[in-house]
């Protein structure tokens, strides 16, 4: 079965972007920066994308692009004994991380259409987390879990040149004018002073004092949005052709993605300030609960809700096809599956997975954690030591094919792969583990508990 390839540079750097321009952006983004200190944790986000990111999301690209394969034929064909292994981590990884995600996305499709059908003119806070509960478990929930997984895996089973690429290259535009859009319109909101001060002044003290914390939230948060640690960039690397400048297509990408990060917090802290609503509400609902009440409070409030909730769909559809896109190309590449039953047969298993999540919200939390926590950063570790210590000269001799000769360049790349990068995803992989076995003794203990 012949291999496909993408048909232009812009669709593989719209493809990328559009993995890592998804819900992490948009839906965890600002209420972890509103858990995490504003501003505080923006700067050690910003630098974990800078100095971990784009060194990391190079090392997806050379094994990707060198194997043309997926990650678990792609490790089994560059490593050996126990190495063989890690391309499961990702599929597994990918497998709970979408599972969840649609259920999320789903959220978003029905907060679209409530405000087409009945808009937000909603009491306040308390009306809203009562809505989110009706949204967020039961049928409703179900039912666009079920619809979003449906576009997913149709957009999968047209294939990567007139699926995945012609779809990104309508959704991403669009993504980023809608929310262009939104910022200009929430910088003339009375209360943006007010949010830019919140969002871009960082409070020392309040990270010195917060490290522990913060420090594996920007972590997990660099890994979710820019797709690290699941495998979806060396499956779309794997389509490359040898001309590419992995570095330049790299620097590209994590460029955008974080640009649109920025952006969204212009958007939605605006919103929440000038709504009189203190950013950081806890948990999955907080920003659907904060901005439901502000779209209430502030003119133009339903279009802005319709065009904000719809975006943020559109996001959500760009990343998930990525993620499916690893599942399906293992069964493709090792077993010669046809494309269309292969996407409808996993997409349905991610389906199911999540059915748990539409029940009870303690299941997210379950499923987050450990993949946010634990396995994407346990992926992108392990992955830095294959690529650092295993294959170093591969890795590098991949790298130069577009670009030349990188010299010094090369050799420091492989070594902030081995040491740097290695020591904070460890230690930010310890402090994941100790607050996912805090909330299994804790939180889902007392929710078992009470069943």
């Amino acid at each position: 079965m012949a291999r496909e390839t993408w048909a232009t540079r812009a669709g593989f750097i719209l493809a990328a972007v559009g993995s890592a321009v998804g819900l992490g952006n948009v839906w965890r983004f600002p209420f972890i920066t509103g858990q995490e200190g504003g501003a505080a944790f923006l700067l050690v986000y910003l630098l974990f994308v800078a100095l971990i990111g784009f060194p990391a999301i190079l090392v997806e690209f050379v094994i990707g692009r060198y194997t043309n394969l997926n990650p678990v034929g792609a490790i089994r064909e560059l490593g050996s004994g126990p190495w063989n292994y890690l391309g499961w981590l990702f599929v597994v990884t990918g497998f709970v991380i979408l599972s969840y995600y649609s259920v999320v996305a789903g959220w978003f499709l029905r907060y679209m259409l409530i405000g087409v059908t009945d808009g937000y003119a909603l009491a306040g806070p308390e009306e809203a987390g009562a809505l989110f509960g009706s949204v967020s478990t039961g049928l409703d929930s179900l039912l666009f879990h079920a619809v979003f997984m449906g576009l997913v895996i149709g957009i999968i089973a047209a294939g990567v040149r007139k699926g995945i690429e012609v779809g990104v290259k309508v959704m991403v535009p669009a993504i980023i004018a809608l929310l262009i859009g939104m910022a200009a319109y929430a910088f003339t909101l009375d209360a943006s002073g007010a949010a830019y001060s919140y969002y871009l002044s960082p409070d020392f003290g309040y990270l010195i004092a917060n490290w522990t914390s913060i420090l594996p939230a920007a972590a997990g948060q660099a890994f979710f949005t820019l797709s690290l640690g699941m495998g979806v960039m060396i499956t779309y690397a794997s389509y490359l052709g040898e001309d590419r400048n992995l570095a330049s297509d790299g620097s590209v990408i994590v460029a955008l993605d974080t640009l649109i990060a920025v952006i969204v917090g212009f958007v939605v802290f605006p919103f929440l300030f000038a709504a009189g609503i203190e950013p950081g509400g806890p948990g999955a609902s907080a920003i659907f609960v904060s901005l439901t009440s502000a779209f209430s409070g502030i003119p133009g409030g339903r279009i802005l809700g319709i065009v904000f909730f719809a975006m943020v769909g559109i996001a959500a559809l760009s990343s998930a096809i990525s993620i499916l896109e690893v599942l399906v190309s293992y069964l493709i590449d090792e077993f010669g599956v046809a494309r269309v039953p292969a996407a409808t047969a996993v997409g349905v298993a991610v389906f199911l997975l999540g059915v748990p999540v539409t029940i009870d919200l303690v299941f997210l939390d379950l499923y987050d954690k450990l993949a946010d926590g634990i396995l994407l950063v346990l992926g992108s570790l392990l992955l830095a030591l294959f690529v650092g210590w295993v294959i170093p000269e591969v890795a590098r001799d991949e790298l130069e094919k577009g670009i030349g000769e990188l010299d010094g360049l090369g050799t420091a790349w492989v070594w902030i792969v081995r040491v740097p990068i290695v020591i904070v995803v460890l230690v930010s992989l310890y402090l994941g583990v100790v607050d996912y076995a805090g909330f299994l003794t804790g939180d889902f203990v007392d929710w078992l508990a009470a069943r």
